[in-house]
């Protein structure tokens, strides 16, 4: 039987998304130029690593827009944790200036 729209796992028929907006800390407008190329790398990467459908991505210079498909296994806490925590320890990681300019994104 055909679900249109819909996904299956063994106990379950579902179709989850999620409008996600994620914000650096006090909303600095850091996310531009090479900072906002590398953040949509890490992105895409994270969430294929997570088994998540990115739908669409819309990167601001104070905060980003993701909506997200997953299963029901992944509690919506979990994403957005791990889709904030990887790529602000990288960011910070490989451009220095973010580490002076916020303690943490």
């Amino acid at each position: 039987m055909e679900t249109h729209g819909y996904a299956r796992n063994a106990g379950a028929v579902f179709a989850l998304k999620y409008h996600l907006v994620l914000c650096p800390k006090y909303r600095k407008p850091v996310l531009g130029g090479p900072v906002e190329a590398r953040l949509k790398e890490l992105l895409l990467a994270k969430a294929q690593a997570l088994s998540l459908i990115l739908h669409t991505m819309e990167i601001m210079p104070d905060h980003v827009h993701l909506f997200v498909e997953s299963d029901p296994e992944m509690a919506p806490a979990k994403i957005v944790a791990q889709l904030k925590g990887y790529p602000s320890r990288v960011l910070r990681q490989e451009f220095r200036y973010l580490r002076s300019q916020l303690p943490s994104l």
